[in-house]
């Protein structure tokens, strides 16, 4: 599966439970929106993904990618310990300079 370094970089940094490697991949103004919640900035996605990996322990098998030049689907099996576990997630990014500007994450309806 081909995608850019920063979405593979973001993968590692979930399969770690590395919520510092994982903010690095954003952007210092980008945003995540997930579960109707939205976190602005590295700080507040760092604590973001740090209390979802200390609840949830998510971890992320890249499915699919699609995308355009500065947009990217990546379609993910997620499991951990939460109800329903596995699920597909849609990562709906945003990339400039191999940063994240924008991830919004969304249920997968096939």
């Amino acid at each position: 599966m081909n995608y850019p370094n920063v979405i593979a970089e973001l993968i590692e940094a979930q399969n770690l439970f590395d919520s510092n490697k994982y903010a690095d991949c954003f952007a210092e103004a980008a945003v995540v929106v997930d579960e109707e919640q939205t976190y602005n900035g590295k700080d507040e996605i760092r604590n973001w993904i740090n209390e979802a990996n200390e609840k949830y322990k998510v971890v992320m098998e890249p499915i699919a990618y699609k995308s355009t030049q500065t947009t990217g689907i990546l379609t993910a099996k997620i499991s951990g310990t939460f109800e329903g576990s596995p699920v597909l997630l849609d990562y709906h990014f945003e990339i400039t300079e191999n940063k994240i500007n924008y991830l919004e994450i969304t249920v997968n309806e096939i």
